[in-house]
């Protein structure tokens, strides 16, 4: 699964649709975060979104991995970088760190155990606490197609999401619904908020238009030459 870092470039795990001659033509990349307690489908959301593959016999995530897809936005080409969080309580010491850079982040429950959405306060606190403040939020309730199974009505979720200002959507790895549709939208957002951002600076509405504000609007993502490969191995087991 692992590629190794070829001259200081990104390692990337897992797949992505980025071809080699996109290199120089991507315009941002945004850094995305995949979090919510074990067994809720988080892996399997990003894969069926960067693959467009769902894995019957998928395997817990061990501390952190990424992937990645490029898509066009406003006819900007934007690479998202995905990363898929371990929810054990034993790894938070370990996946708190990877909120650094994140632009967005999935918020992810089963629709079928109501304790995983009860948690869900608990990790927008997490959030707020170790990202940014201007990080874009989207909450999945992942496992609609087991409607009968239900045990977190929509309503509560679309009046907690309100309530905290988070972006709402249900969706369905194994069948795909939605699940497009969502990364689509978040990815949207935080395209929408940096360009928003460095335009703010440009008319010196930031920090007095100091130029130095506009530094990592470009691309606002932490490399891979950041962390420790070696132990970056370590942690990541891929889940399909």
């Amino acid at each position: 699964m692992n590629e190794e870092m070829n001259g200081g470039e990104e390692m990337r795990l897992g797949g992505g649709d980025q071809r080699e001659g996109d290199r120089e033509r991507i315009d941002y990349v945004f850094k995305v975060v995949v979090i919510g307690d074990s067994a809720v489908g988080k892996s399997q959301i990003l894969s069926r979104f960067t693959k467009n593959e769902f894995c019957f016999d998928s395997k817990a995530t061990i501390g952190v991995e990424f992937q990645t897809r490029t898509v066009t936005i406003n006819s900007k080409l934007i690479k998202a970088q995905i990363w898929d969080t371990a929810g054990q309580e034993r790894y938070r010491a370990v996946t708190s760190a990877y909120y650094r850079g994140a632009l967005g982040a999935m918020l992810v429950y089963d629709i079928t155990k109501r304790q995983t959405f009860d948690h869900v306060a608990r990790w927008v606190e997490e959030l707020r606490a170790h990202a940014d403040s201007s990080i874009v939020i989207m909450l999945i309730g992942n496992k609609s197609d087991l409607a009968d199974l239900r045990a977190v009505p929509t309503e509560h979720a679309v009046e907690f999401a309100e309530d905290q200002g988070l972006f709402f959507s249900e969706t369905s790895a194994l069948r795909g619904d939605n699940v497009e549709t969502a990364f689509l939208k978040l990815l949207e957002e935080i395209y929408g908020g940096v360009t928003k951002k460095a335009l703010d600076c440009g008319n010196g509405k930031s920090n007095g238009g100091d130029s130095a504000a506009m530094k990592g609007l470009k691309i606002d993502v932490i490399g891979a030459q950041d962390f420790e490969i070696s132990e970056m191995k370590k942690l990541s087991a891929c889940s399909c």
